[in-house]
């Protein structure tokens, strides 16, 4: 799951695991899970480390089921070489991979920050529009194959067009 801060990815993710009997890891959930509170520290060396248990996690799972979908959620992939690891992983264990980057206008982004923020749901405590604006500035293109879904539009809509990038 790729896109800014704000742009559906979570949503998105567990709602097409529910539907494809799948698994999300969350990389802020992973983070909440080993990291004390005042451990916490949103960089980018801590970002890799999470990601690199949630792509081990995802071998682990793989390996008992592997016909199983995993998510792999909380992480913009902004940088190329965030993507490019994840799919050396899925390819030295002969899995196939895809790449729904979800996108939203900037507003409806702005909104959900706000929302999330304010109702203290989203286990990421870094998470709002500066940070949008700052992983915006900093976004490499996605040069892989991808499905874009516009997280703008109706939330089964978007379940469709996930469901039908991973057939």
């Amino acid at each position: 799951m790729a896109g800014l801060p704000g742009t559906g990815k979570s949503t998105l993710a567990r709602e097409l695991a529910v539907r494809a009997s799948g698994r999300v890891l969350s990389k802020d959930e992973i983070r909440r899970a080993i990291f004390q509170p005042k451990e916490i520290e949103y960089s980018t060396r801590q970002d890799d480390y999470c990601l690199r248990i949630m792509v081990e996690t995802a071998g682990y799972l793989l390996a008992r089921d592997a016909g199983r979908v995993i998510f792999l959620d909380g992480r913009p992939f902004s940088r190329r070489y965030q993507i490019e690891n994840v799919i050396a992983a899925a390819d030295s264990i002969g899995q196939p991979w895809r790449i729904l980057e979800c996108v939203c206008s900037e507003e409806t982004a702005r909104h959900r920050l706000a929302a999330d923020t304010e109702g203290g749901i989203h286990p990421a405590g870094n998470r709002d529009f500066q940070l949008y604006a700052a992983v915006k500035a900093r976004f490499e293109a996605i040069t892989h194959p991808k499905r874009i879904i516009d997280t703008d539009q109706e939330l089964e809509g978007c379940v469709r067009a996930g469901m039908a990038a991973l057939r």
